[in-house]
């Protein structure tokens, strides 16, 4: 799918077009609400490094960048605004969005520690050779991540130290992991 496939999704699922799980659950429904707002606010004032910008603009052959994630996600929320606008830099690159939970996403192959942790970013080259994989979310907020969970902090304490961690980061992280997968 399209980013703007992407962004259907979501309004279809807003609109209570898509009810079956997980969007039949308030919980999620409400993330994915948050999701949307969060995804907007970066596409609007989410600026890309110049380090980032040059990386990307090196790019001198067909790829395609695959992004697995969901409108639920709250990582998704974050770093896909900013592989969608790195990937509008350079028209070699051909973007395709894959939810996490259709038939016919790749996360099977990209498990992280055996879980089918999203987003991720598959950079592939012409020939579908995988040259770069990323995800599930920048390396300091897997750490932050992984901290929280082991000072047994509750999962909304947990969701909210991520949140914290990209708001101050603003979209910084990831840029640089790519650029430098990229390069």
């Amino acid at each position: 799918m399209t980013f703007k496939d992407y962004q259907q999704t979501f309004d279809e699922v807003l609109a209570g077009k898509i009810i079956h799980s997980p969007y039949d659950d308030p919980h999620f429904l409400e993330y994915t609400k948050l999701n949307f707002s969060r995804q907007n606010r970066w596409l609007k004032k989410g600026g890309i490094l110049p380090e980032s910008l040059a990386a990307v603009n090196s790019i001198s052959k067909k790829q395609t960048w695959v992004i697995i994630a969901e409108p639920w996600c709250g990582d998704a929320a974050h770093c896909v605004p900013f592989i969608v606008k790195l990937a509008e830099l350079n028209p070699l690159i051909t973007l395709e969005i894959q939810l996490r939970d259709s038939e016919n996403s790749e996360i099977e192959n990209y498990l992280t520690n055996g879980v089918k942790s999203i987003p991720r970013l598959i950079i592939r080259d012409g020939n579908n050779k995988d040259l770069f994989v990323w995800g599930p979310r920048p390396e300091p907020a897997a750490i932050l991540f992984l901290e929280s969970k082991a000072q047994q902090l509750s999962v909304v304490d947990q969701k909210v130290a991520l949140q914290n961690w990209y708001n101050k980061d603003i979209g910084h992280t990831i840029q640089k992991e790519i650029a430098k997968g990229i390069i």
